[in-house]
């Protein structure tokens, strides 16, 4: 045989190897963290939610997940296991890593200086506006009552209508 047959299939054997191999060392990475837990370290699931661990046991860990709420993971469901230092960052909401960095503002306004247009442009009034006190009030509720009537009427008749198509339907079955 040829060396030149055989070379496609020594090197799909040898990635196979390769990839197994960073595979297996990953899983025993996971494992060793997982059984390096202890009561108050903080962990993330493998669903995203952050946890203090409280109890270890063989196959489960005890988790607070809100102060006096506890629940039982799986230690496979345990994502990773936080420093301190960055459980406490994430917990509290706090981001040093960006702290130096200047904060980019959502619109273009407050860099060009004109603060008062954005004032108004983020003021939304969604009350009524004051009618004048000169202005009947008595005579706007009569014109706003007949158009309401009417479509009150209008809703009614449709309904009517709706619910005779429905018996005759049924009828013809």
């Amino acid at each position: 045989m040829n060396i030149v047959t055989l070379l496609p299939f020594i090197v799909l054997i040898g990635a196979m190897f390769l990839m197994t191999r960073s595979a297996k060392k990953k899983q025993q990475a996971a494992a060793q963290m997982r059984n390096e837990m202890q009561a108050g370290t903080g962990v993330r699931t493998i669903g995203g939610m952050y946890a203090t661990v409280k109890e270890v046991h063989e196959d489960t860990v005890l988790l607070e997940v809100a102060p006096g709420v506890h629940a039982i993971y799986a230690k496979n469901a345990i994502g990773a296991v936080l420093a301190d230092e960055e459980y406490n960052r994430i917990l509290d909401g706090a981001d040093p890593i960006h702290g130096g960095e200047p904060i980019v503002p959502d619109d273009a306004s407050s860099l060009t200086g004109d603060t008062a247009e954005a004032e108004k442009a983020d003021k939304i009034d969604l009350g009524k506006t004051a009618a004048p006190a000169d202005a009947e009030p008595a005579a706007d509720e009569a014109k706003d009552a007949k158009p309401a009537d009417e479509a009150k009427d209008t809703v009614k008749a449709d309904a009517d209508a709706a619910k005779d198509d429905k018996k005759s339907g049924d009828d013809a079955k």
